[in-house]
C-alpha cells in the first residue's frame, strides 16, 4: 500500500512539472531569420586592466569583451547571447540602443591626456590588435555578418564619445577583412572629379547617413554635424579630424556612399562658396 501511495506521488510529481514546462515541437525552423547581433561595437576603457576589469564586471556597465594590453589577454565577461550595457544611447543604420543587437568590445587603453590644450593619445600595443582580429573574425563569421559591421563607440555616439579613437588601426583591420576602409583609387577619382569644389553641407549630411551615422538633414552648419564628421574623419582621415567639411572627406564619403556619390553629378548640385571654418560654427542654444 505505501509502495503504490509513493508510485502515485511521483506520478503526480512528474505531470506537474510537465503542466508547468509546455512541450513544444523544434522540427521546423524559418527560413526568415538571422542573428540578434548585427553590430560590433568597440571601445577603449580610458582605465588601466583592474579598474576597467572592476568596472566592467561589478559595475553599473559591462561588455562581452576585455581585451587586455600585455600580455593581450581575451576576457569573456557577458555570453554572446546576452546582452551588455556598454553603447547606451546610440544609433547606426536607423537602428537606436545598440546594447541589444551588438557585441561590445572594451580594449584596456588610457584613451588620452589632456596638456595645454591637446589631447595626446595612447597608441594601442601591436600585439592588443593581433588578439582582437581573430576575435573579430569569429564573431562575424559566426553571426554572419559582414567587415561594414564592425564599428566604433564614437560612430554610434558620436555626440558623446571618442573612442577608440583616432590612433585605433581601422586599416589594419580592414586590411584583416575585419573592418572596411576606402578604396583609394576611388577616393583619388572623386578628387579630381571635384575639381576643387566642396559639396553643400546638405550633400555631406545625406553622404554621412548612408554610411550609417545618425545626422540631421537640414543643410545647416551645426556643432551636431560637426560632431557627426568629426566621427568620421576620425576613423578615416585620422589626421585631421577637427569635423571641418573638405574635398578629402568628401572623397572618403563617395567612396563609401554609391548613392551620395552619384549625386555629385545632379545637375542641381550646389557646392559652398567657400570653407567653412572654425569661426562660422552656429552655435546652438
Amino acid at each position: 500500500m505505501r509502495r503504490g501511495a509513493l508510485s502515485l506521488i511521483l506520478l503526480l510529481a512528474v505531470l506537474a512539472g510537465c503542466a508547468g514546462s509546455p512541450q513544444i515541437d523544434t522540427r521546423y525552423s524559418a527560413l526568415s531569420q538571422d542573428s540578434r547581433v548585427q553590430y560590433v561595437i568597440l571601445h577603449y576603457t580610458s582605465s588601466g586592466f583592474e579598474r576597467s576589469l572592476r568596472n566592467l564586471a561589478t559595475g553599473g556597465v559591462s561588455s562581452h569583451y576585455l581585451i587586455d594590453e600585455n600580455p593581450p589577454t581575451i576576457y569573456r565577461l557577458v555570453d554572446e547571447d546576452r546582452r551588455a550595457w556598454h553603447a547606451g544611447e546610440s544609433s547606426w543604420q536607423g537602428r537606436t540602443w545598440l546594447n541589444a543587437s551588438s557585441i561590445g568590445i572594451e580594449l584596456v587603453n588610457q584613451g588620452y591626456r589632456e596638456e595645454n590644450g591637446q589631447r595626446h593619445w595612447q597608441p594601442w600595443e601591436p600585439a592588443q590588435i593581433e588578439a582582437l582580429i581573430p576575435l573579430l573574425r569569429d564573431i562575424l563569421q559566426r553571426h554572419g555578418l559582414g567587415p561594414e559591421r564592425v564599428i566604433g563607440h564614437s560612430d554610434v555616439a558620436p555626440q558623446r564619445k571618442v573612442d577608440p579613437g583616432p590612433l585605433f588601426p581601422w586599416r589594419q583591420l580592414a586590411e584583416a577583412g575585419v573592418a572596411i576602409w576606402p578604396d583609394a583609387a576611388q577616393v583619388a577619382e572623386v578628387q579630381a572629379q571635384l575639381a576643387g569644389r566642396t559639396p553643400s553641407l546638405g550633400w555631406f549630411q545625406q553622404a554621412l547617413a548612408e554610411v550609417g551615422y545618425a545626422v540631421p538633414d537640414d543643410g545647416l552648419w551645426s556643432r551636431v554635424t560637426r560632431n557627426v564628421l568629426a566621427a568620421f574623419q576620425m576613423r578615416f582621415r585620422p589626421a585631421d579630424h577637427r569635423g571641418l567639411p573638405d574635398i578629402e572627406t568628401a572623397a572618403l564619403l563617395a567612396a563609401l556612399a554609391p548613392e551620395a556619390r552619384a549625386a555629385l553629378d545632379a545637375p542641381l548640385q550646389i557646392w559652398l562658396a567657400e570653407p567653412i571654418s572654425e569661426q562660422t560654427l552656429m552655435v546652438e542654444p
